[in-house]
This record gives structure tokens, sequence and C-alpha cells, in this order.
């Protein structure tokens, strides 16, 4: 029976994966002077793994095919970095991105974090979460359906009916592990 769940659950993700090769996504551009000059504002000297998954991650984002990957590292590693750069040439490539976190003082954080690290740049920010009030959010829906916000960090807030984006181009899921697969699936 094990051996019988294992083949059934392989054969689904090698649909899955071929449906996914099968779907065409948006080629980002190639990296822009602006992009150039976010990579050199960040204040540490990257690591050989850090500038591995950054490069790859890039890249990805600049084939013709929707981008899925995984990028694993303990706390202060610099996925955050990586989640940035990749956020920063979606809004670069003028499309939205959202950045989904499961805990509110997590999106939070994400969005102080991010909010520095880009600051002096043409990048608008937003965050959604039950933290801001219902006008806020009023707001923040309004200008993300109008395409006048480039990065929203929020929480599975951003998962509700209600939210529209004008173009997303990408999708950070942090802590994906904290997600229910019908979350992931949206």
């Amino acid at each position: 029976q094990v051996a019988e769940g294992v083949r059934e659950l392989a054969e689904e993700l090698l649909k899955l994966q071929a449906k996914r090769a099968a779907t065409p996504g948006h080629a980002f551009p190639p990296a822009s002077e602006m992009e150039r000059e976010f990579a050199d504002s960040f204040p540490y000297d990257l690591t050989e793994d850090q500038a591995r998954a950054v490069a790859e991650t890039l890249g990805d984002m600049t084939e013709p095919r929707s981008m899925d990957r995984l990028v694993v590292g303990d706390v202060g590693f610099g996925k955050t970095e990586v989640a940035m750069r990749a956020a920063f040439k979606c809004a670069m490539g003028l499309k939205q991105c959202a950045v989904l976190a499961p805990t509110t003082v997590l999106a939070d954080q994400h969005f102080r974090t991010f909010s520095k690290r880009m600051a002096g740049f043409p990048v608008k920010l937003a965050i959604l979460t039950r933290f801001q009030t219902k006008g806020e959010q009023e707001q923040t829906l309004a200008e993300l359906k109008a395409g006048k916000v480039d990065v929203v960090i929020g929480t599975a807030r951003l998962l509700q009916k209600d939210v529209r984006f004008h173009d997303l181009g990408l999708v950070v899921v942090d802590e994906e592990h904290r997600f229910g697969v019908t979350d992931k699936e949206k």
C-alpha cells in the first residue's frame, strides 16, 4: 500500500510539473542599472551561497516560464535579501509582487525591512494585515487593483476574495510550510 501511495504521489507530482512547464510565464527583462544600484546598496558582502541563490532566482525570472523556487536557510542567512531583490526586479519589470507571511508580526517586520531597504528607490510598498484599519485596508485594496502598489506585504489577508491585483508578477511565500495546500494553491 505504501509503494502504491508513493507511486500515485510521484505520478501526481510529475503531471503537475509537466502542466507547470507547459504554462507560459512572464520573462522579466535583464537587470537594469537601477537593479544594480539596489544590489550595490546592500551593506554586506553576499556569501557564495547567497550570491548563488540571488543569481538563480533572478535568472529564473528572466525565463518565459513560471518560476517555482524554494530558498532554504537558517534565520539570518539572507533569505529576505533574496526575496527583496526578486521583489525589486518584479517592480522594475512593471509587475506587482505579493509577499505572504504567516503572522502579522512577521508581515510587519518584513514591511519595515523592505521599506528601509527600498527607501530612495521608486517602489511603492503597502502592508495588508488585520492591524490596518478598515479604511487603510480599503485604500490598499484600491491601490493594488489600480496598479499603484508595487509590493504588498501581508498575511493570509492577501488570499481573501476582495484582493485584486492589477498585474501580479511574483508571489513570495515566507515560511511556506505554515500555510495549507489550499492557501498555497490560491
